[in-house]
């Protein structure tokens, strides 16, 4: 049973010009944590804002926890949480006042839905007195997803919320994710971070406003087309365009303290590459075969 379905969803701007949402297809599961993945201007908060009824799809049908997007929306803004990208909560508000002010919206209370909060509660609790706009950045994630949960929503929403924070508090973040699934309900977080994108059961390529790929994490980097390699030398710019210029090289990308390639030609074996690259003055070597990750996937998906 899906919480979320998306058929043929269109969403544009400027008069038409720029289409954000490109003929979108997708479902969640009921209980699942569900990735969208993909950089900047991708679609994915024009996708978000569509389903917690905040703009209206150009073209196609969309239902959140059975419910339609356009005929339904009063019904399902009391049956979402959503957590913006940006920082939302009322600055001059305090920790304690922000939580209240959103319980009270929703026609609730803090104690009534505190056992779903509390494990999250308990690392702001010291700061409950302080204003929300001085917290730190970890710390604001936290009540922010605090408010997007205090009314006990049946699908959560979250819109890149780990872009901006350190890396310890993204790593809290979706150990709290993990615990909130637990709990039944149905999640979608959006991201640019191709890391986390392991983090979650099933996951959405993005780009452009379009979908590359719908699948598990494992599935997706199966079925990566190529062998991939890493590669690595003295001078890696130059490095670099000795293997674009190669016409038996298919792709390089730069990642990290390697350059990833695929081979146009599989007779190309490794030693003839190393041999070659010598050739041109290179040294310090290494070519070595590795698993793809997530990123590979989508940088290849892209370049299809």
């Amino acid at each position: 049973m899906a919480d979320v379905v998306l058929n043929n969803i269109v969403k544009t701007y400027n008069k038409g010009e720029v289409k954000a949402v490109n003929d979108v297809s997708f479902e969640v599961r009921k209980g699942e944590l569900f990735g969208l993945i993909g950089a900047d201007g991708a679609g994915k908060t024009s996708i978000f804002r569509i389903l917690t009824t905040l703009l209206l799809p150009d073209s196609g049908t969309a239902y959140v926890d059975g419910c339609d997007v356009v005929k339904d929306y009063k019904t399902i803004r009391k049956k979402v949480g959503y957590m913006p990208g940006k920082f939302s909560l009322y600055q001059d508000l305090s920790v304690e006042e922000n939580l209240h002010f959103f319980a009270t919206v929703f026609d609730t209370t803090v104690a009534e839905n505190y056992d779903l909060i509390k494990d999250i509660y308990v690392q702001l609790e010291p700061f409950k007195t302080r204003r929300a706009g001085k917290l730190s950045g970890g710390m604001k994630q936290k009540l922010a997803l605090c408010c997007a949960l205090i009314h006990r929503p049946n699908v959560l929403f979250l819109d890149e919320p780990t872009t901006g924070v350190d890396v310890v508090s993204r790593k809290e973040f979706w150990e709290m994710l993990k615990g909130l699934k637990q709990q039944g309900i149905t999640i979608l977080v959006s991201t640019p971070y191709m890391d986390e994108a392991t983090l979650c059961e099933r996951i959405a390529l993005i780009q452009s406003g379009s979908m590359m790929m719908i699948d598990t994490p494992d599935q997706i980097i199966k079925k990566f087309p190529d062998k991939l390699y890493a590669v690595k030398a003295n001078n890696m710019i130059r490095l670099q365009t000795e293997l674009r210029n190669n016409s038996q090289i298919k792709s390089c990308y730069s990642f990290g303290d390697y350059h990833h390639i695929t081979m146009e030609n599989e007779q190309l074996t490794i030693d003839n590459l190393r041999a070659s690259l010598q050739n041109e003055g290179l040294y310090n070597l290494e070519v070595k075969e590795i698993t793809p990750t997530i990123e590979d996937c989508f940088m290849s998906l892209m370049n299809r």
